[in-house]
């Protein structure tokens, strides 16, 4: 009654708080309902391609596309219990990731998802004004 166990470890660190915040924000919707992609796309959607690469830039502080596919390969099981989806290697390779940048530089597509992202992630309260005060924080969105 000898069975082979094979155990595997994965670090989970903090991917499971950013997916589902990405997921709350409902950007993976958005981005599949004003980024269409084209018949032969496969693997995951490109709202999920480019969940999985925010979770690598927010967790690892870095950006650069040559290194999502090592990150997401050591937490494969990790990425699929969190997006309720097989996730290959192949779905975060850099060349998979440059083509989620060609599709959200469209400006046309761009302006509408901008929208309706805010629409779902800002607030505006319309608040009496005794008192006016002048912020000069930069912001955009």
């Amino acid at each position: 009654m000898s069975e082979n166990l094979m155990i595997m470890t994965e670090r989970v660190d903090d991917i499971p708080l950013l997916l589902a915040q990405v997921e709350n924000m409902g950007v993976k919707e958005r981005l599949n309902e004003h980024f269409p992609t084209h018949g032969h796309w496969q693997g995951l959607s490109l709202g999920e391609v480019a969940s999985v690469w925010l979770s690598f830039i927010l967790s690892e502080a870095d950006h650069r596309m040559n290194k999502g596919e090592s990150w997401a390969s050591t937490r494969l099981t990790t990425l699929h219990i969190c997006l309720k989806h097989v996730v290959q290697r192949e779905d975060v390779t850099d060349d998979r990731l440059a083509s989620v940048l060609d599709s959200v530089s469209h400006d046309e597509h761009g302006s509408a998802f901008e929208g309706a992202l805010n629409q779902r992630t800002i607030r505006v309260y319309d608040l009496t004004r005794q008192r006016v005060r002048i912020d000069a924080t930069t912001a955009k969105g």
